[in-house]
């Protein structure tokens, strides 16, 4: 596996004449990215980072990623519905995390109130590694599950046809043919589509949360334009945007600039920095709304590190999938050790194994969006200073996860041509809807490969650091 393009990587001259013809290629295939300069014009852009060659991936490991992502969407979706676990499980991390605490609060409020959102939209990714052990063996270990804001499912759609290129220039047509065909952005948008459906207005329209600075937005154009080809109207706009210039009719029908929002699909509102003041108020609205909310902030409350570190208790999972047998073995399979921080003897235990040996874990914020996980003798040193306080709950413990190092090319833009030692993550993009109590949709729509240098212990591609990449199953 460790040789895969051995012959291509040990040719200079190779690389130089390939490496301009895949950079083209992701031009023409709209594999972009706005300038650092000019986040907000489309006047000059560039491509988004890529691999020369696609990554090779362990085909029963994949097939199991993939195999799972239903099982998770129906997870996702039940605890979703189940406030007094998530009130249970957060109890300790609202009382630290004021982000946390902040979107309970409105999820309190809605429960209280009553919810008048009837159609329920779930885009989820499942993120995971190849946990490579000393006994030779290969292993599939979750990260985490994005259930916000979950990217790249539109450039992703668009970088098959970079590696098929690639490899028939390189006069390698057969392995060209087994790059797999991945389209989550028709997926994604599927169940934008069925849930606007089911909203049952013909005039309302999906409106795309979005931030202030928008260099990914090719990434969304994507989704969008499956959208207007099925004569669905997309509107783009912030959370300031709802707050000055929308309100809730009488229906609780949710009104932004004259028009009715059937579905209000998140790609911000993951991160503290996402809101300021004012936009919580923005936030609440929407969530008092009968709009469809991807997600509804009980779904994004899912996503957080302490619901993945209680899903891994002994019995949690049959809980929710009491009827799913199979599926609470499946999910359990992928899981890696966590643990929690909470104040109490297990606890106190957690942080005495990680203090003593502190390259063995990871150090996990209740955060998304890539690059704030801690590492090494840093978790020991934020660990000292937390101990016996109860700020300490803000974080989870998770095994460290060792893949296997593996050659590639990482290009971008302005950079060097070089040989690097990476490791790649590999997520699942799954999509449900529910009407009530009903499921009507649920399945697992493409996937995304991002690969980094191992020099980098944590960040994403949008912070710079993993590049888009394509599985090679071997």
């Amino acid at each position: 596996m460790a040789a895969l393009w051995e012959d291509i990587f040990s040719n200079k001259e190779v690389l130089e004449e390939i490496a301009p013809i895949a950079v083209d290629k992701a031009l023409l295939m709209g594999v972009l990215i706005r300038t650092k300069d000019n986040p907000n014009s489309s006047d000059v852009v560039n491509f988004t980072p890529f691999t020369l060659l696609p990554s090779p991936v362990p085909k029963a490991l994949f097939e199991q990623a993939k195999s799972v992502q239903e099982d998770f969407n129906l997870l996702v979706d039940r605890i979703s519905q189940n406030p007094s676990f998530l009130e249970q499980v957060l109890s300790s991390t609202i009382k630290v995390d004021d982000f946390i605490e902040r979107l309970f609060k409105i999820h309190k409020h809605v429960q209280d109130e009553g919810l008048a959102q009837s159609v329920f939209l779930g885009i989820n990714r499942s993120d995971y590694m190849f946990d490579f052990s000393e006994d030779g063996t290969t292993s599939l270990k979750q990260i985490e599950i994005n259930t916000i804001a979950a990217s790249f499912g539109g450039l992703s759609s668009r970088t098959p046809a970079v590696h098929q290129h690639v490899l028939k220039t390189l006069g390698k047509t057969e392995e060209a043919s087994k790059i797999l065909p991945n389209n989550p952005s028709h997926g994604i948008a599927r169940g934008i589509a069925k849930a606007w459906e089911l909203y049952g207005s013909e005039k309302a329209v999906v409106m795309f949360l979005v931030e202030t600075t928008q260099r990914n937005i090719f990434d969304h154009r994507y989704i969008e334009n499956e959208l207007w080809d099925r004569n669905i109207r997309v509107i783009r706009r912030r959370l300031r945007d709802v707050l000055e210039r929308g309100s809730l009719n009488a229906d609780k029908a949710l009104i932004v600039d004259g028009y009715e929002v059937a579905v209000a699909y998140f790609r911000t509102g993951y991160m503290p920095q996402d809101y300021e003041d004012k936009d919580w108020e923005a936030r609440l609205l929407m969530e008092r709304s009968k709009a469809v909310k991807c997600p509804d902030v009980a779904t994004q409350l899912v996503g957080t590190k302490k619901v993945q570190q209680e899903l891994s208790r002994p019995l949690t999972l049959e809980k929710f999938l009491l009827d799913r047998r199979e599926a609470t073995a499946r999910i359990r399979e992928t899981f890696a050790g966590l643990y929690t921080l909470d104040i109490g003897e297990e606890g106190d235990k957690t942080v005495e194994i990680a203090i003593a040996n502190p390259d063995q874990f990871v150090l996990k914020p209740q955060r998304e969006g890539g690059g704030n996980n801690i590492y090494g003798e840093e978790i020991k040193e934020v660990l000292e200073k937390v101990k016996d306080s109860i700020e300490r709950t803000s974080f989870i413990l998770m095994d460290k996860i060792r893949p296997r190092p593996l050659k590639n090319c990482l290009l971008k833009a302005g950079g060097q041509i070089q040989i690097s030692e990476c490791i790649s993550e590999l997520g699942m993009f799954g999509v449900y809807v529910r009407q009530g109590k009903q499921v009507v949709m649920n399945e697992g729509v493409g996937h995304l490969l991002r690969t980094k240098a191992t020099e980098h212990e944590d960040g994403g591609v949008a912070a710079g650091v993993a590049v888009l990449d394509n599985p090679y199953l071997v």
